[in-house]
């Protein structure tokens, strides 16, 4: 595995004995991210590329090998992808995040503001779970997106028993930590937006 450089700010955060440290996806730590999106239970059907455009903002393809030389392709072009979450060096946990311009018209319409961030997945690994990863993905995320001249982030969450969507995390999550509703897409996401 790399050694990434963390996010400042959010070098380190204790959850449940275990200290993780947060960096952004680049062609440095790309291998760590294609190492948790195949390993087991990882997000290998969509490659977290569902909404994303391309380099050259084409839609997104919608084979899982497509997807995933898509997210490779804009990792190694320098492009903000998102961040990995590392325990002891170990990628565990992955969050997608970006401008918003950088996703398509299936999360809405696109807003004008370059301020705007969206925030569309997380993924932890099985046995990481229920140890406070969701938050402080979440809190990585902000800082890593803030630094990047972000003001303000977009997520899409839904209800904790929604049968699907469920990678873009719960409503309740996103409320603890300073969301507010602003819209709906479809029968199950809520669009929830947070001033940074």
């Amino acid at each position: 595995m790399t050694r990434p450089t963390p996010i400042s700010g959010s070098m380190a955060r204790q959850m449940s004995g275990a200290e993780w440290t947060f960096c952004a996806v680049t062609a440095e730590t790309w291998p760590d991210m294609a190492a948790l999106f195949d390993g087991r239970g990882g997000p290998h059907e969509c490659w977290c590329g569902h909404w994303r455009k391309g380099v050259d903002g084409q839609s997104p393809p919608r084979a899982a090998p497509d997807r995933r030389a898509a997210i490779e392709r804009l990792a190694l072009a320098g492009r903000q992808v998102g961040i990995l979450g590392y325990d002891q060096g170990i990628p565990v946990g992955w969050c997608s995040i970006a401008p918003r311009s950088a996703f398509g018209t299936g999360l809405g319409d696109t807003p004008a503001d370059a301020g705007l961030w969206s925030l569309t997945c997380f993924f932890i690994r099985a046995d990481h779970r229920k140890q406070g990863g969701f938050a402080a993905l979440l809190a990585a995320a902000e800082t890593f997106a803030a630094e990047q001249g972000a003001t303000e982030i977009e997520a899409y969450p839904v209800a904790p028993d929604s049968p699907s969507y469920r990678f873009s995390g719960f409503i309740p999550n996103f409320d603890r930590a300073g969301y507010r509703a602003v819209a709906t897409i479809g029968s199950r996401r809520t669009v929830v937006r947070k001033r940074l």
